[in-house]
């Protein structure tokens, strides 16, 4: 019993498949978002009260969703929510007044798989921006100050085949002038534009279809990535020294014998991170350094020693995929889930502060 506990706090079942859970800053509230049968989008809120989950409103909108973001929130007080949808459009929400967005605009042709923010809540440097990955192929980046048009967009060349984006994720944000965006596609690849420079800084390819990718943290020098993909595979790749032939050193965990659809890091430890599998099951990580993150190599040059992992629990909660999992920036330990059962979940992790 001195390791952590993972324990089912509460739960609710709904009428529609979700997609997304993400907890609204400062608050007892989370936010779910899916789509129903008839194919409109869902997007509830939720509050745990007296230790259960009661439905605060329920919005229904023409199109479904996919998934969902606060991280280019302007501030905490002003909560709005960025969503990607099934027919390419990037909307953002204004919680207080759900009636239409305040921003909307066409960003892909196809479904929006994965959006990411950052700037906003007071994390990371620089303006507020939110990242679309789309199964046209196309990663986008939006200024929601600039209307219809990303100011960026990394895509294949019209020669390339053109690969379904499944994940995407900022990092790097530690001054107003640096900030990276990762990518992860359906046949393994893995690719880092440096949003300074326009340019690809680094790619590699990992076997199998990332499914998550995330830095530990947005908002310092990158440190760690965390890469869930099929087959059971967990990589975690090392980020602080980068080879110019051998990349970025990473270590490799197999899990959940079954696709590992999430990794989440814990917002209060950077080196604990969820990931969340195919089978309903979920697994808490801790990473432990190497000694030396760091050697010397024959011909001098320096190459990255990755660590390891240790799983320091485990819990299933559902016979069916969990697709989404967010840890509480606010309360250490606490988070949101959902599976493909139509139910969301609220879990409670103890023992968090010791690990």
């Amino acid at each position: 019993m001195d390791k952590p506990q993972i324990i089912l706090h509460s739960q609710k079942s709904v009428n529609y498949t979700v997609f997304d859970v993400k907890w609204i800053p400062t608050s007892a509230k989370f936010i779910s978002l899916g789509n129903h049968a008839r194919g409109t989008g869902a997007l509830d809120i939720f509050e745990i009260t007296h230790g259960d989950i009661t439905v605060v409103s329920q919005n229904e909108k023409p199109s479904a969703f996919k998934c969902g973001t606060f991280g280019a929130s302007p501030t905490r007080e002003r909560r709005h929510l960025a969503t990607g949808n099934f027919d390419g459009y990037i909307q953002v929400w204004d919680l207080e007044k759900l009636d239409k967005p305040i921003y909307s605009v066409k960003g892909h042709k196809e479904i929006i798989n994965a959006i990411d923010g950052v700037g906003g809540l007071g994390v990371g440097e620089g303006a507020p921006e939110i990242a679309t990955a789309s199964r046209d192929g196309r990663v986008h980046i939006w200024d929601t100050r600039q209307a219809d048009l990303p100011v960026a967009s990394m895509e294949p060349a019209e020669s390339e085949t053109k690969r379904d984006c499944w994940s995407v994720c900022f990092g790097n944000a530690f001054n107003s002038s640096e900030r990276i965006v990762g990518a992860g596609y359906d046949n393994g690849d893995v690719k880092l534009f440096d949003l300074r420079s326009m340019s690809l800084r680094w790619e590699t390819n990992i076997k199998n279809g990332v499914c998550c990718l995330e830095f530990d943290r947005k908002d310092i020098e990158m440190n760690k990535l965390v890469a869930t993909t099929l087959e059971s595979k967990i990589h975690v790749f090392d980020m602080k020294t980068q080879h110019s032939e051998k990349g970025f050193a990473s270590v490799v965990e197999k899990a959940h014998d079954s696709t590992v659809w999430l990794g989440r890091h814990l917002p209060q430890n950077r080196d604990v991170f969820m990931t969340c599998g195919g089978s309903g099951s979920y697994y808490l990580w801790k990473y432990n350094y190497p000694e030396q993150r760091f050697k010397t190599q024959t011909d001098k040059t320096v190459v990255g020693v990755a660590g390891s992992l240790a799983l320091l629990q485990n819990i299933s909660l559902s016979s069916q995929p969990a697709s989404a999992f967010d840890w509480s920036l606010d309360k250490l330990g606490l988070a949101c889930t959902s599976a493909f059962d139509q139910t969301v979940r609220v879990l409670i992790t103890t023992k968090l502060n010791t690990v």
